[in-house]
């Protein structure tokens, strides 16, 4: 949620930095040297990738992918453009700042007199534009960070998709994705479901296990937050099987890896690989229910794996199958 907000909490300042150096962007001529090309070059990448990480981050939050690649690689890459042109463009003004401190003695600095400078009359004081900006950014914090802080603010985020209520009681928190949006009906989670258990060894039979089954084994609670590269995040009191012990059970007590398959078809939410650490931890559950009752369908019912430090997109809901590799 943090990485999230400040992109967003940051947009008035990015508008009011963008305002002040237009005038700089627009000059003629556009290039008067070789040094200045390659300054030209480094302004194009730090504020072109600065605007594309905005843009692209502000649309992957609305669920807008309306620009057509991947965005999480292309999030990733426009990041790193963005730190070559911020780089790019200190090492040359760096030098410049070193020759112009230089260039006069402190003293002779301290003793000057203050004399104001002859200026062209304002529409706002510096004061007053630094003040407007500091207000847009606390505006905008107060529209957005509800959906992760919840409380009083929750129903203040009004510029993201997860700030509103999902209803009273236990399962009130963020759905990054309905059942409906999934395909996932009540006929296919109600009491013919079942959880295939398996190991990749020849030797062993697939363990099958009804939610009845399920939830006579060994219970195991965990407060466990799911954190969304969406932006929110949310921690909630987990309750479900330890998936090492359904790895002890397929015969494979030390998996190297765990498949988590969904009953969702197709796409990144269908299936998830579990490195072998992290299916042993002893809070990874596959959970059965969340703060003392039983998952809503949109939350994963009627089983869902939830697992530490794990982002929210590898945290499978309506599990079918889990195949443990040994």
């Amino acid at each position: 949620g943090l990485h999230v907000g400040l992109g967003l909490i940051i947009v008035p300042l990015v508008i009011d930095k963008l305002w002040s150096v237009m005038p700089k962007l627009v000059e003629l001529p556009p290039v008067r040297s070789p040094a200045h090309a390659l300054e030209r070059l480094s302004l194009l990448a730090l504020v072109g990738g600065l605007l594309f990480e905005i843009v692209t981050g502000v649309l992957n939050i609305q669920y807008d992918y309306v620009f057509g690649f991947d965005f999480y690689a292309a999030h990733y890459f426009g990041a790193w453009v963005f730190i070559a042109g911020f780089l790019v463009h200190l090492g040359l003004k760096v030098p410049l700042m070193w020759r112009t401190l230089r260039s006069e003695s402190l003293m002779d600095v301290l003793r000057a007199r203050n004399e104001a400078p002859s200026r062209p009359h304002q529409t706002m004081s510096r004061r007053g534009a630094i003040g407007l900006v500091a207000a847009g950014m606390g505006f905008v914090a107060v529209l957005t960070v509800g959906q992760t802080v919840g409380g009083v603010l929750r129903k203040a985020a009004i510029l993201l998709p997860r700030g509103r209520s999902y209803g009273d009681g236990p399962n009130d928190f963020q759905i990054n994705r309905t059942a409906e949006a999934a395909g996932v009906t009540e006929e296919q989670t109600g009491a013919d479901w079942t959880l295939s258990v398996e190991s990749t060894s020849e030797n062993m039979e697939p363990v099958v296990l009804s939610r009845g089954r399920l939830l006579s084994m060994t219970q195991h609670t965990a407060e466990l937050p799911i954190a969304c590269v969406e932006g929110w995040s949310t921690t909630q009191s987990w309750t479900g099987v330890p998936l090492a012990e359904l790895a002890a059970l397929a015969g494979v007590p030390a998996p190297r890896s765990a498949e988590v398959i969904s009953i969702e078809q197709g796409g990144p939410f269908g299936r998830a690989v579990l490195q072998g650490n992290q299916a042993l931890h002893p809070d990874s559950l596959l959970a059965l229910k969340v703060n003392g009752v039983d998952l809503s369908l949109d939350h994963g019912y009627p089983a869902r794996v939830i697992v530490p430090a794990l982002p929210g997109v590898h945290n499978t809901k309506w599990v079918a199958r889990i195949v443990f590799r040994s």
